[in-house]
């Protein structure tokens, strides 16, 4: 209960046994608080080194200081460290702060910096996450989701939403199914964050205050790491794809709306991308859906338009005007630029 102020366990001890019973001399004391006798006079000397207990007169007993005078000064003392104690943190806080403004001003002028691995990303991610005052928003495509970072990122959330800082953040249609990633999405939009869905997403982003942004290294693997980007000109135009697929994205509190033609989503992006010639393995890793919900989906389109092949479906589909003429061509370069492992 003492050792705030600076007294050891056997000190108080000894100091609230002679409180308890200041007419018993050494031997009694020892006996009554069960200690040896060697013990309590090595304590006597701690209690007359903190001015709790003095000498007697002329070889009588030591007495003690009443806790009015003796512990109130020691309380007096500890409260005077503390504040000292606080002094020095807050001048070591006011140099911290001056080192980090200086090193992130270096940061920002060198336009692009990367950061290899999940481990320095995650790291970097809670730097940014600290320094956004006003928003924060990300793509977020099903194959960089996992269990591992969204126990990393929910804290970092939770921070800048408490904050007032405004989260919106776009996921794939294949989310509202998966009740892990599902759970995360309410908790979020509970906290205060704005969710959407979309068939696809061409990659992971995050971007803060619309000054910086975090891209993968390589869009197929996330794992490799992230280039941070300052430049303006490319975190306006990165943050232009972010408005657009916004704009047309699901709420999630929302079921995806069919078109004119009945076609909800993802039934129309299933349709663009048969239309340019993509694999089932590709489709179903661009959508974040498995293979077999893809042959299903496929079979169904294939019977809503009465085509005898995959390909067939999604030109009869362009013929319908189900696709826009430039997304054809889009996707067909697309599939031929993929990257191998897309392939």
């Amino acid at each position: 209960m003492l050792s705030a102020i600076g007294l050891s366990a056997d000190a108080e001890l000894v100091y609230l046994g002679m409180l308890s019973a200041p007419h018993l001399d050494l031997p009694q004391l020892a006996a009554h608080i069960d200690m040896p006798e060697d013990a309590v006079r090595a304590t006597l000397d701690e209690l007359i080194d903190l001015s709790l207990v003095v000498h007697g007169n002329d070889g009588a007993r030591p007495r003690t200081i009443g806790p009015t005078v003796g512990l109130a000064s020691l309380i007096a003392r500890a409260e005077a460290e503390v504040e000292e104690k606080q002094r020095q943190l807050e001048a070591t806080r006011t140099v911290v702060m001056s080192l980090a403004a200086a090193h992130e001003e270096t940061r920002d002028r060198e336009q692009i910096t990367k950061w290899a691995g999940v481990d320095a990303v995650r790291g970097r991610l809670e730097d940014l996450a600290a320094r956004t005052t006003v928003e924060c928003v990300s793509l977020n495509p099903h194959a960089a989701q996992s269990p591992e970072g969204k126990s990393a990122s929910q804290p970092l959330n939770q921070r800048m939403l408490e904050r007032g800082v405004a989260i919106r953040a776009v996921y794939q249609d294949s989310h509202r199914h998966n009740p892990l990633l599902h759970e995360y999405a309410v908790w979020m939009t509970a906290m205060g964050a704005e969710l959407r869905t979309a068939p696809t997403l061409p990659m992971l982003l995050v971007i803060f205050d619309r000054r910086t942004a975090l891209l993968p290294i390589d869009p197929t693997d996330s794992s490799k790491g992230a280039q941070e980007v300052h430049a303006p000109g490319i975190v306006a135009a990165v943050y232009g794809l972010f408005a657009q697929i916004w704009s047309t994205a699901t709420p999630l509190g929302q079921a995806p709306a069919c078109d004119d033609a009945d076609l909800d989503p993802q039934l129309r992006e299933l349709s663009r991308l048969l239309a340019c010639g993509s694999t089932d393995e590709m489709i179903a890793r661009k959508m974040g859906l498995s293979l077999r919900t893809i042959k299903r989906k496929s079979a169904e389109l294939m019977d809503r338009l009465d085509a005898r092949s995959r390909f067939q479906a999604g030109v009869i589909a362009a013929q319908r005007g189900w696709i826009e003429p430039g997304d054809t061509s889009a996707r067909r370069a697309d599939a031929a630029l993929a990257p191998s492992s897309d392939v």
